[in-house]
């Protein structure tokens, strides 16, 4: 099949699964077509059967600002002409699936589907903003085909804007098992000092990630069992975050790594993951933690239920239990027995329910669906 993607080449889970999906799909032999203002940042190599066409937004005087929905939607009409699309894939509703449905529109003589993947904050912050809540609505409900990243986020969009369940499927988000796995990379780092413990953290430091809680955790885990706290990547909670490390003492033992194109090393020095959000519509972050064997410990709200089993591969709370996250990182990194049942349990979860092979496949077999429809 001959498939485009248009997604944000950000940092973002987003455009991390959609590059790669792309990835995986060119591997087995489709043609893939990226189109975004920037290569997404996961495209460090060439791929066979891979494309990527940067978006022009042009700069005109009379636009206060870029119409780059505008440009975009030119790019895939162009690209449908060109390349003889079967397929536009949207990750994130706003603007994506609404350039592709007008791209298909505008190019009504070809067959093109549209499939919109939803990915949290595209329904449940961007899409319940009244400045865009119709046309989020009509962006999802004209595609040819509607997926989310959980049955949570399925839920949460069949509640915000009323969208029939029957066509909306869930397909969850996926990693390489055979490149996220734990190595030994470990030795190589300063905060290895002896028996002492790491604990680890990833996001984009935006509110929603409780950064603070994550920090307060840490500080009581910290006072029972000698550790370090690895916070990787970058966003607008990190100077407060720096401000309650200092007021708490820690400076010695929390490590700001900022961001980082390749976490499997880091994840392989850690013993545990926090994740304690305010919400999350998947937790991408958590099954690559559990795939490289760290007990993940989270909160009990939005999709991550379904990706961190409780009392198996780690453990949940509700968002802002604070004391119970520490007591539960307490036991796990106090037992070596339990520590190492749960780091088993989660790679194992994680190669049978969230591995490439068995998702990529679930796409194709959805793609093929909407064609041969």
């Amino acid at each position: 099949m001959k498939i485009g993607i248009v997604c944000y080449p950000s940092y973002g889970g987003s455009g991390v699964v959609a590059t790669e999906l792309g990835k995986q799909l060119a591997q087995r032999g489709h043609e893939i077509h990226f189109i975004s203002y920037e290569q997404p940042f996961r495209l460090d190599q060439y791929y066979e059967n891979l494309y990527f066409h940067e978006v022009d937004i042009p700069s005109y005087p009379l636009f206060k600002y870029l119409p780059y929905s505008l440009a975009l939607t030119n790019k895939i009409v162009e690209l449908i002409a060109q390349e003889g699309l079967e397929i536009i894939h949207a990750h994130y509703a706003i603007p994506h699936s609404l350039a592709a449905f007008l791209a298909s529109t505008i190019k009504e003589q070809s067959r093109v589907k549209v499939v919109t993947t939803l990915h949290g904050t595209d329904i449940t912050l961007v899409g319940k903003n009244s400045s865009f809540e119709k046309i989020t609505k009509f962006s999802i409900e004209a595609s040819d085909g509607i997926t989310t990243v959980s049955e949570s986020l399925k839920q949460n969009t069949i509640e915000t804007f009323g969208i029939a369940p029957s066509r909306i499927e869930a397909i969850y988000n996926f990693i390489d098992t055979k490149e996220y796995c734990r190595g030994t990379a470990e030795q190589k780092f300063s905060w290895n000092r002896g028996k002492e413990k790491n604990i680890i953290h990833i996001s984009n430091f935006r509110e929603v990630k409780n950064i603070p809680d994550v920090i307060e955790i840490f500080a009581q885990i910290n006072r029972e069992v000698k550790s370090n706290l690895l916070l990787v990547g970058d966003g607008p909670q990190r100077h407060k975050a720096k401000g309650l490390v200092n007021k708490l003492g820690l400076e010695e033992r929390v490590y700001f790594l900022g961001k980082q194109d390749n976490v499997i090393s880091l994840l392989s020095s850690a013993d545990l993951f926090l994740l304690p959000s305010a919400k999350e519509s998947f937790g991408l972050v958590a099954v690559e933690a559990m795939a490289c064997r760290v007990p993940v410990i989270a909160s009990r709200t939005g999709g991550l239920p379904e990706v961190v089993k409780d009392g198996v591969t780690g453990f949940l709370a509700p968002p802002g239990a604070i004391a119970e996250m520490a007591s539960y990182g307490i036991e796990l990194l106090q037992n070596q027995e339990l520590q190492s049942e749960t780091a088993q349990n989660a790679r194992h979860w994680v190669v049978r329910k969230f591995n490439a092979e068995q998702i990529v496949t679930q796409y194709e077999n959805y793609y093929r669906k909407l064609v041969n429809n």
